[in-house]
C-alpha cells in the first residue's frame, strides 16, 4: 500500500493531469471548423456566404480561446477584442507568444474587482458591436470565468467605478452563492444578463463557454453578458436582504437594485433569436478527467457530484464523512484497495478576517481540523486531501490551493502553529506556507471551478 508521501505525489499528479486535459484553446479547436463558407460549431452549421466574423473574448481563458478561434477560422476573421487577466498564462512559452495578433485589441481587465480598464474594455466592446451590427456580421463570443469584473459598465450614470468595486467586494465576501451574487450584479450592470449581446440584434451570434459555474447554469458565467438570466433567477432585493447588504452596498447601487433598471434583460424569445451557445468545458469534465487519472494509478475511485456548492462549514464534514464510508469498504470498494474521492464546485466561504487565503485553502485547513475530531473514524485513517482552483488563483493569495494529510495538525502544533487561529483570521495561506503545503501553479489561463482530490489507504 502507498504511504503518505506516495499519496501526496499521486494527488498532485492527478491534479496536474486534470489541468492539462481541460485546455481552453484545445477545446475551441475541437469545436470550431471552417470548410468553404460553412462554419461548424459542435453540432451546428452556419452558412457564412459573404459575411465576416467578429469576436469578443472575455475572462480568464480569453487569450487561449481567442488565438485558437483565429487559427480555426483564418481570413474570415476581421476584428476582435480580448479582455483577459493581467497575469500572463503559463501556456505562453515566451512573452511574444502572449501578444495578440494585429486583428485583436487587447485589454487587461480587472479581477476580482473591476478597474478603469474594465470600463474602457466595455466601451471598446460597444464600438466593435456597433460595427458588426451595421455589417450584419457573425459574432462569436468567447466567455469564461472572471469576465464579470474584467468588462463592466454601470446601468446608471450615477454609479461610479468606486461603487462598482465596493459592490463587488461586498458580494464576493458575503458568503452568497455565485447564482445569488450574479443576480445582484446584473441589477446594476449594462452588460450582464444578455445586455452586451443585445447591442447587436442584426448579427447572428454564437457563444462558446468555458464554465466556472454549476452544470446547467452557464447563463451565470461572467454574469452572462450574452445570455438572458434564467426565469428562476433569485430576486436581487431578496439576496441583499438575506445577507444583510443594505448597509454595506453603495447607495447608488442599492437604488439601481430597487429600481430594477430602465434597461430590461433580453427576453428568452429574443435571446433565442440572437444565437446559440455551447459549453466547451466545465467542472463535470474536469472531475471525469481526475477520476480517470486516479483509476489509471490504481485507486478505486468515486465522484461525489452532490458535494459541490454547500457552505464550507457543511461541505467539509460531509466530504470527510463520505471518504470514511468509502474507506470502510462495501459495495463500491469490496477489496478495500487504496481509494480516491473526487468532488468539485465552489464552497460558499465568507471572509471573516484580514488574512491571506481563499476557499480552497480554508477547505483544506478545515478538513485537517475535522479529521482530528475524536468522533471521526478518520483519526485512524491515512489520508491526503488536495483542494485547489483550476484557475490557479485562490482568493487573495498567490496559491491555487493546498494539500493536507492525516499528520497536518500534528506537524503544525510541533512548530507552534495554532490552526484554529489561522482559520479565524481567514489566513490559511500563511498557515500552509509555514508547513510547505501550499499548491502553487500560477494562473492557468482557464477556470472550471475547484477540484478536491481525497486519497486514502
Amino acid at each position: 500500500m502507498p504511504n503518505l508521501t506516495q499519496l501526496r505525489l499521486a494527488a498532485r499528479d492527478i491534479f496536474d493531469e486534470t489541468l492539462r486535459a481541460v485546455d481552453a484553446g484545445e477545446a475551441v479547436r475541437r469545436a470550431v471548423h471552417l470548410k468553404g463558407s460553412q462554419l461548424t460549431v459542435q453540432d451546428a452549421t452556419i452558412e457564412l456566404s459573404n459575411r465576416w466574423i467578429y469576436s469578443i473574448a472575455i475572462g480568464k481563458a480569453a487569450l487561449p480561446m481567442a488565438l485558437a478561434l483565429e487559427d480555426a477560422i483564418g481570413e474570415r476573421f476581421i476584428r476582435g477584442l480580448i479582455v483577459g487577466p493581467v497575469r500572463t498564462p503559463p501556456a505562453c512559452s515566451t512573452p511574444e507568444a502572449c501578444v495578440p495578433p494585429s486583428r485583436w485589441q487587447w485589454r487587461e481587465g480587472g479581477h476580482p474587482l473591476p478597474t478603469k480598464t474594465s470600463l474602457v474594455a466595455a466601451e471598446e466592446a460597444f464600438a466593435l458591436l456597433d460595427r458588426a451590427n451595421k455589417e450584419r456580421a457573425l459574432l462569436i463570443f468567447l466567455i469564461s470565468g472572471g469576465g464579470s469584473a474584467m468588462l463592466e459598465w454601470p446601468i446608471q450614470q450615477g454609479i461610479a467605478l468606486a461603487d462598482l468595486r465596493m459592490a463587488n467586494k461586498v458580494l464576493i465576501n458575503c458568503g452568497a452563492s455565485i447564482v445569488e451574487i450574479n443576480s445582484v450584479r446584473r441589477a446594476f450592470s449594462a452588460v450582464k444578463g444578455g445586455r452586451l449581446a443585445a447591442r447587436a440584434p442584426n448579427c447572428d451570434q454564437i457563444t462558446l463557454i468555458v464554465s466556472d459555474v454549476p452544470s446547467g447554469q452557464e447563463r451565470n458565467v461572467a454574469s452572462g453578458p450574452t445570455l438572458a438570466p434564467s426565469r428562476d433567477a433569485p430576486d436581487p432585493r431578496e439576496v441583499t436582504a438575506r445577507y444583510r447588504l443594505d448597509t454595506k452596498l453603495p447607495r447608488q447601487v442599492l437604488r439601481a437594485i430597487d429600481a430594477k433598471s430602465d434597461a430590461p434583460f433580453p427576453s428568452d424569445d429574443i435571446a433565442s433569436l440572437i444565437g446559440n451557445h455551447f459549453v466547451l468545458l466545465d467542472n463535470d469534465k474536469a472531475l471525469a478527467v481526475a477520476a480517470k487519472a486516479a483509476r489509471q494509478r490504481g485507486f478505486v475511485t468515486e465522484i461525489s457530484r452532490d458535494i459541490n456548492d454547500q457552505r464550507i462549514e457543511e461541505g467539509c464534514p460531509e466530504i470527510l464523512k463520505r471518504l470514511e464510508a468509502f474507506h470502510m469498504g462495501g459495495v463500491h470498494n469490496p477489496s478495500r484497495n487504496s481509494i480516491c474521492l473526487v468532488s468539485g464546485g465552489e464552497f460558499a466561504c465568507p471572509v471573516n478576517g484580514s488574512g491571506i487565503g481563499g476557499r480552497n485553502q480554508e477547505t483544506a485547513l478545515r478538513l485537517a481540523l475535522e479529521s482530528e475530531n475524536p468522533d471521526r473514524q478518520s483519526r485512524s485513517m491515512a489520508f491526503v486531501a488536495l483542494c485547489a482552483g483550476t484557475d490557479g488563483i485562490d482568493g487573495n493569495s498567490p496559491a491555487a490551493g493546498a494539500i493536507v494529510d492525516s499528520t497536518t495538525i500534528q506537524r503544525a502544533h510541533a512548530i507552534g502553529l495554532d490552526p484554529e487561529d489561522f482559520l479565524k483570521r481567514s489566513d490559511a495561506y500563511s498557515f500552509f506556507v509555514a508547513l510547505g503545503d501550499a499548491i502553487t501553479t500560477g494562473a492557468t489561463g482557464m477556470n472550471v471551478r475547484d477540484i478536491r482530490i481525497l486519497l486514502a489507504e
